[in-house]
């Protein structure tokens, strides 16, 4: 058996016993060191995750150790590793063209199956990236932060471009951070000063803007990270002619734009969904250039015994954190 953490239901998260899973052919096991808890396992938590079945083993920004050998080679007992958490079929017309970040059978852990908030999981080969050079706190970072690094890379920024992020939050600090290695200028912008006091620690090159103060600017890009439908709606006006939109953030809600500003600025509209290998793989890199301040993303951490009690504080009062880490 191993330790495990449960949301048995909303609002009631509990510590228990699971079985371990068994080795499987083309999966490898991993001991899980360390799990990032992400704004999805707080909406779980409370109650607020649609098409989601209880009780769940949450947890989908994973690092550890693992416990079986690669089929192919790349992974060895004992190598760090970093769990890419979403399953895909492999088989769907977006897997089939290379983009599984959008498969349209996919599945994540933690979400519509068990997570790596215990001590071990199994996971396909594929799905394992090796993090040499990264430390085990680090490497459970990768997952979010690829999701913004993904979004960058859908953009396709030019260099010395001006860059909007509105939404101060995780997904949003992580595409402030490889905009600006992109090269772009940066400003975040949210309607709590908190965030924005926490942003300035981890982004001293950004511009910081509070909503109801912001400055009179049109953007080459616009990023949206808020989970906000009229914030979302909201995010064109702010675009310059020729510029590119780019929607974070997943929402229940109809997107709406007038047309005429739609059309006179020749928008490109983008969705980001996820993220690939290749921007695991660029996150890992920049960690180990030492270009993504993980040390200040981290604000929280704990054991995985005190989690039951600090997880459901934490999900009462995001706006006092960045990245909370759990210790397996």
């Amino acid at each position: 058996m191993m330790k495990a953490l449960v949301c048995v239901e909303p609002g009631r998260f509990e510590r228990t016993d699971r079985p371990r899973p068994q080795p499987q052919p083309g999966h490898i096991r991993v001991r899980i060191g360390h799990v990032g808890i992400c704004g999805t396992d707080y909406h779980i938590y409370g109650g607020q995750q649609p098409f989601l079945s209880y009780p769940r083993v949450m947890g989908h920004e994973l690092s550890g150790r693992a416990l079986d050998a690669s089929a192919d080679g790349r992974i060895a007992v004992g190598d760090l590793v970093v769990i890419n958490p979403y399953l895909t079929c492999g088989q769907c017309h977006a897997c089939t063209i290379g983009k599984p970040n959008c498969c349209e059978n996919i599945g994540v852990l933690g979400v519509h199956r068990d997570g790596g908030m215990c001590e071990e999981v199994l996971v396909p080969d594929q799905n394992a990236y090796t993090a040499e050079g990264l430390d085990e706190r680090a490497a459970a970072m990768v997952e979010f932060l690829a999701i913004g690094a993904h979004g960058v890379s859908r953009a396709r920024l030019r260099p010395g471009s001006s860059v909007l992020v509105v939404g101060a939050g995780p997904i949003g600090l992580a595409a402030a951070i490889f905009a600006g290695i992109d090269g772009a200028g940066v400003t975040l912008r949210d309607s709590s000063a908190s965030r924005l006091e926490l942003a300035a620690g981890v982004l001293p090159q950004a511009r910081l803007e509070l909503v109801g103060e912001e400055t009179a600017q049109a953007y080459d890009t616009v990023f949206d990270a808020t989970g906000s439908i009229h914030a979302m709606n909201a995010g064109l006006g702010w675009l310059a002619h020729g510029g590119t939109y780019v929607l974070l953030s997943v929402v229940k809600g109809d997107l709406s734009f007038p047309d005429p500003e739609f059309h006179k600025r020749e928008t490109t509209l983008l969705a980001s969904r996820n993220a690939l290998k290749a921007d695991f793989e660029h996150v890992m890199d920049c960690i180990r250039r030492g270009v993504v301040p993980v040390e200040g993303l981290a604000t929280h951490e704990t054991g995985f015994d005190e989690a039951v009690t600090k997880l459901p504080l934490w999900a009462a009062d995001r706006g006092t954190l960045i990245k909370a880490i759990i210790r397996v």
